[in-house]
């Protein structure tokens, strides 16, 4: 079972076999709490959203079409319950308000500079990379943490927010370029 993929592990789930459910668990728990705790900021929460993203994944198992990536519907899933656990509490979600970027300017913007990932394998300071990644706007930072922490692809990552994929793919570019600065103190 640790071989098969998620949506093998979710048709097996539906058939009867309930490690199946836990495999899930074990799998995607610690990578949705880091994803769930970067929109709460707080443990607690974190842990309790993630728990309720869980729930929701069960309870709608049977409503999940197998021709999409498992992680990125639970992901989504979790997603919009950590969002609703903030609306809850007074805070707002981050805004969608540059839906019309333009993707001539993200092709403009390319340099012949290494890349921040190339930049960030050679710095020995991760605390560097933390302050220069808190410094991002939330719309790009959000992209860089799914890219990178998410190991989603822009697809993914498009249909997770709701976006054109040229707009995430601009964000990163976006995001890359801000970050190249801040670590050459450029």
């Amino acid at each position: 079972m640790e071989n098969w993929t998620d949506e093998q592990l979710v048709k097996s789930y539906l058939k009867g076999q309930e490690a199946c459910l836990e495999m899930l668990l074990q799998r995607h728990m610690p990578g949705m709490f880091n994803f769930v705790f970067k929109y709460t900021h707080n443990q607690s929460e974190a842990e309790d959203v993630t728990q309720e993203a869980f729930v929701k994944i069960w309870k709608n198992l049977k409503k999940f079409n197998p021709k999409y990536k498992f992680k990125t519907w639970a992901y989504t899933i979790a997603k919009n319950t950590a969002l609703d656990s903030l609306k809850k509490k007074g805070f707002t979600a981050l805004t969608n308000d540059d839906k019309t970027e333009d993707v001539a300017l993200s092709k403009a913007l390319v340099s012949p500079d290494p890349l921040p990932e190339q930049l960030m394998m050679s710095i020995d300071d991760a605390g560097m990379v933390n302050r220069a990644m808190q410094k991002l706007p939330p719309k790009y930072r959000q992209v860089i943490d799914l890219y990178y922490h998410g190991q989603f692809n822009f697809r993914e990552i498009a249909g997770m927010l709701k976006e054109s994929i040229n707009t995430i793919k601009t964000r990163h570019r976006r995001a890359v370029i801000h970050l190249k600065k801040e670590i050459s103190g450029k």
